[in-house]
């Protein structure tokens, strides 16, 4: 299968895919939409070029992992990059967290090829963030209609099965829909800072027992003589990150067998890009017994990995979940997005969210059955997340 090089020419714009970041210099990157701080639009850490390369530098989403790197490229005639769509060739469906090995097993199954296929995301982060990247002198409309027909025509020219855009935006959901992908939603629980001047404010807003019950529940988590720093910027030491890849990798070897990330990639996010990066760290007895990672954007929190070397009751919810609520109210951000499911979370203040994913399926008989069963699936999604805010903790009425 031959991939990379010119792909297609429409008018006088073109169409190209690269297997590295190092194809765009780290101006062309900066010029796209949400990659970093600089201009109107919310800033998104996992679309920043220094997160992207520093997975492929690392070795974390290579060829090798099953993550081949073919990020589309639109150029206008004369060079100028027009946008992008970070993307990768996979032969697994391993790191997503939109889950289709349903769909592989039937395909195979009937006698179909389900890999390799495309994936538009951010390997292991399941956040909702820009995937058809805009320039900020580009006309977004067409660029992003461009990019969708694009991943459309590359999959055909390739001969595989499907190519998947996980944790979509509206905008882009809209163009990617346009050019025949199917929508599919789960759910996720995000909090939402309604400018509270401080977490016991943020307390004042739930009932009565709810409060209670987090208040007893934070200081059984400390009992046992635990603090709590947070360590971002110059904070993060290769001493730090050392504790923080030993916690990963024990409660990581133990949830999912097999942990995504290397310590190389924490060495490379901590010199590129420390001032986006919170680490909560817990504290007992003088060494680092447990912590969470944390990216920070424009305007949300987005809890990552989490992990320890000692069980205490309630440290978990402490770290992961308290701190970031405590975190995004004293910096002014609008919201914590706390990862990938966890029903849990609903009674600590987290909300239940649609999250939205596209999905262009070439088989007529396969996207048939996907379609039907997303359908389904929506209704479902749907009236769960009714049912969770129905439970959420917070007072009722005025």
């Amino acid at each position: 299968m031959r991939t990379g090089g010119d792909m297609q020419s429409e008018g006088a714009a073109t169409l190209t895919v690269a297997q590295s970041l190092d194809t765009f210099t780290p101006e062309e990157w900066a010029s796209l939409s949400g990659t970093t701080r600089e201009g109107s639009e919310p800033y998104n850490p996992f679309v920043s070029r220094a997160f992207l390369k520093a997975l492929e530098d690392s070795g974390c989403a290579t060829g090798k992992t099953g993550w081949l790197g073919q990020h589309l490229r639109l150029e206008s005639a004369d060079g100028t990059l027009l946008g992008a769509v970070p993307c990768y060739l996979k032969s697994h469906s391993q790191g997503e967290y939109v889950f289709d090995h349903g769909w592989a097993d039937a395909f195979e199954r009937a006698g179909g090829r389900y890999y390799p296929k495309l994936q538009v995301s951010v390997p292991f982060t399941p956040a909702t963030g820009p995937r058809l990247l805009v320039s900020r002198n580009a006309r977004p409309e067409a660029v992003r209609s461009a990019l969708a027909e694009g991943l459309r025509t590359f999959a055909d020219r390739l001969g595989i099965s499907s190519v998947h855009v996980t944790f979509v935006l509206p905008e882009d959901m809209a163009a990617l829909e346009n050019a025949g992908f199917l929508r599919r939603t789960d759910q996720q629980f995000h909090f939402f800072n309604e400018g509270y001047a401080s977490y016991d404010e943020f307390l004042g807003t739930l009932a009565s027992r709810k409060r209670k019950a987090l208040r007893k529940e934070r200081r059984a988590a400390l009992e046992a003589g635990i603090e709590i720093d947070w360590l971002t910027g110059s904070d993060l030491t290769e001493a730090v990150w050392d504790d923080f890849f030993a916690f990963y990798m024990d409660t990581g070897s133990r949830k999912w067998g097999r942990p995504y990330l290397n310590r190389q990639f924490f060495s490379l996010i901590g010199e590129t890009m420390a001032e986006d990066i919170l680490l909560v760290m817990a504290r007992r007895g003088g060494r680092y017994i447990a912590g969470a990672i944390n990216f920070i954007g424009s305007d949300a929190l987005y809890g990552r990995n989490w992990g320890c070397i000692e069980h205490h009751p309630f440290l978990h919810f402490e770290v992961c979940y308290h701190q970031a609520i405590e975190f995004a109210i004293a910096k002014g951000l609008k919201r914590v997005e706390a990862g990938a499911q966890g029903e849990h979370k609903l009674a600590r203040g987290y909300l239940p969210v649609t999250t939205c994913s596209a999905h262009y399926i070439a088989h007529a008989g396969l996207r048939r059955a996907v379609a039907d069963y997303l359908e389904r699936e929506r209704r479902d999604v749907a009236a769960i997340g009714e049912m969770l805010a129905e439970h959420a903790p917070y007072r009722k009425g005025p």
